[in-house]
């Protein structure tokens, strides 16, 4: 059984940044929801925790502590940018203490080509910091910086339910191909195809016409494929 630890970042009175009528703390959240939908309504042999699942405050210690007595195989901390407006794209995290070689920094690569595949921001490259989420955790970390909010390009994408959507499943396809996780052999999995880019796997029919539902309005082409 494969344990995730899935933290969006911020939350409460610590807005994160903020930015074009947008707050972090209200944006992590929303990722974060999206990839554990994601994975645990495809996937049998996994456990999310998540270090808040509404709109309160965590310190980074009981962030941490959670995930280390929690026995987390994985952590993945959510966050979103913010500099001057001028800087934008996506970049991601591992301690700076690791090297490239590390068996951490093998699985932030995976999840950051997956990642990038399919969020159309520009890529600020593979990252290493002594953030406190990847210094104090005992099992392999990586914090995810997903556009800059106060840039108006990054921005209009953030404001864009369908591509957080796509942003969820770029996470959770890494985190897939990271930990070989299997879907479930007794459902049939749909894949969603909008504009050629993958935005979401379902086992529930439900799932599927919500997902389809979603870009009728946007997408020049829907395809839904069984896997």
């Amino acid at each position: 059984m494969f344990k995730l630890y899935l933290d969006p970042g911020h939350g409460g009175s610590d807005t994160g940044t903020v930015g074009n009528g947008l707050q972090e703390k209200n944006l992590t959240l929303d990722i974060a929801l999206r990839i554990r939908n994601l994975l645990v309504n495809n996937y049998p042999d996994i456990k999310v925790m998540m270090s808040r699942t509404s709109d309160v405050a965590r310190s980074l210690e009981e962030r941490t502590d959670e995930a280390n007595a929690w026995g987390a195989d994985y952590y993945l901390s959510i966050h979103i940018n913010g500099y001057n407006g001028s800087v934008n794209g996506y970049e991601d995290f591992i301690h700076n203490s690791l090297s490239n070689a590390s068996e951490t920094a093998e699985y932030r690569d995976i999840i950051h080509e997956e990642v990038m595949k399919v969020n159309n921001l520009f890529d600020r490259g593979r990252k290493k910091a002594n953030f406190h989420v990847l210094r104090e955790t005992k099992m392999p970390a990586l914090l995810t910086e997903n556009g800059f909010i106060d840039n108006d390009s990054d921005a209009a994408k953030l404001k864009d339910p369908n591509w957080l959507q796509k942003v969820a499943q770029g996470h959770v396809n890494g985190l897939v191909k990271v930990f070989d996780l299997k879907s479930n052999p007794q459902q049939d999995i749909h894949r969603v195809i909008v504009d050629g880019v993958q935005v979401g796997s379902y086992a529930e029919n439900q799932n599927v016409l919500e997902e389809v539902r979603r870009h009728l309005k946007t997408a020049k082409t829907i395809v839904v494929e069984k896997v």
